[in-house]
């Protein structure tokens, strides 16, 4: 596949050769360059460029010029080179780093799936306990919920019909009723009125 910059360039230094070996040859001859340059108009700014440099400095032998187009060409092709390099570098960063956010995207998806499903779990479960104790007796269930800690206790207190609550609560030590409804009751207190 041919690079267009590379042709360009191959071009313009060709280009610039041949313009210098016909300054050069004209130069030879002895016909005055300045002369032959402000006849041809069309191209005034690079023949100005070239005998504003050949008047400093003395034509040089074609072969080193040409060494050195060679080199100044290699150069420009070393520094191509390294610049293609980064770009694939960079591509393959923006790749790995795209991959890379892919994996995280779908391990937050799986994660709050994986939420989703303990919180429906966990409340399952709840309503499945909240309605073991809504079935029992009260005097059995106020044995439980006394040897349960206060604010467990109370959590599932509130979480039972107020008629169910009431006759358990009436069953337990009123200690024990006493302090449950205390917790209760400070949780009520904290919720925002708003």
């Amino acid at each position: 596949m041919k690079n267009p910059r590379r042709e360009g360039k191959s071009s313009f230094v060709l280009s610039l050769l041949a313009l210098i070996f016909f300054s050069m040859g004209i130069s030879r001859l002895g016909m005055g360059v300045a002369e032959v340059l402000a006849a041809d108009t069309s191209e005034t700014s690079i023949e100005d460029n070239m005998a504003a440099t050949q008047e400093q400095n003395p034509p040089r032998d074609p072969g080193d010029l040409f060494q050195t187009l060679r080199a100044r060409e290699a150069q420009l092709q070393a520094a191509e080179a390294s610049l293609q390099q980064r770009q694939e570098a960079l591509r393959a960063a923006e790749a790995e780093l795209e991959q890379k956010l892919n994996q995280l995207l779908e391990a937050e998806t799986q994660l709050s799936s994986t939420l989703r499903l303990t919180a429906t779990a966990a409340e399952d479960d709840l309503q499945h306990l909240t309605t073991v104790f809504e079935s029992m007796k009260p005097v059995q269930a106020a044995q439980l919920f006394s040897e349960m800690d206060i604010e467990f206790a109370a959590g599932f207190l509130g979480r039972l019909r107020p008629e169910i609550a009431g006759e358990i609560m009436a069953s337990l030590d009123p200690v024990i009723g006493y302090a449950i409804s205390a917790v209760l009751a400070g949780r009520h207190a904290r919720t925002p009125r708003n």
